[in-house]
């Protein structure tokens, strides 16, 4: 599937994944109203995200700070919700700050200090995520399960906003159990957002309590 940016696709595609999430949330007994829908949008032009913006959609995920930068001045509108879905370099912290909504990939001790001297700096709080190295994979980033109570201890000292956990399952295998110890973890750290869910299986996450979903491909279209 290559990516087609007519508004028409991109209202289609849209409304078949909202509508599969309000599927697997009623099968959950859950309002699907409590599961937030972000278009991961990195790597993709203005021309690509202005379809989706007019079909409503309102938060967007990027990889890059840098990116984010150069394309998100000129299309962000005043309900525009912007997740930062991808590492974060330290040094790269005030500008995340000042640009991002939400930010989903604290995973260390630097980092949280990092932001809570941009937070204090900038006078705003962006929403923060813990990111839980659920599939013990170092290269994909995320705090080591063990680290997870300390982690959490200095992010919350720190008054970082930590809504919730997030995590990335190894790909190729089955995710459900990844999500189940996700939410798990949330619940007994008293925590009540888990960003989990991507495009090959945004449904079962749902089913397992995701709060917040990054979907790119399904919306998109695969690139090249």
């Amino acid at each position: 599937m290559t990516t087609d940016s007519s508004s028409d696709s991109a209202a289609a595609r849209l409304a078949t994944i909202r509508d599969d999430i309000a599927r697997a949330a009623a099968a959950a007994r859950r309002d699907p109203a409590g599961i937030e829908l972000v278009a991961v949008s990195k790597t993709h032009p203005a021309e690509a995200i202005e379809p989706l913006l007019g079909a409503g959609q309102a938060s967007f995920g990027e990889n890059r700070v840098q990116e984010a930068q150069a394309k998100w001045p000129a299309l962000r509108r005043t309900d525009t919700r912007l997740h930062l879905v991808g590492q974060l370099q330290s040094n790269k912290a005030d500008d995340a700050v000042e640009l991002f909504n939400v930010i989903h990939s604290v995973d260390r001790p630097r980092l949280v200090d990092a932001l809570a001297r941009a937070m204090d700096k900038a006078g705003r709080r962006p929403d923060c995520f813990i990111q839980v190295d659920v599939g013990e994979e170092p290269q994909k980033g995320g705090v080591a399960l063990a680290d997870l109570p300390s982690l959490l201890a200095t992010a919350r000292d720190a008054k970082l906003p930590v809504v919730g956990l997030m995590c990335v399952p190894p790909a190729d295998v089955e995710a459900a159990p990844y999500f189940a110890l996700t939410a798990k973890l949330a619940r007994d750290h008293g925590l009540a957002g888990l960003s989990m869910g991507m495009s090959s299986d945004y449904e079962t996450a749902v089913m397992l309590g995701a709060t917040v979903v990054r979907v790119g491909t399904a919306l998109f279209g695969s690139r090249g």
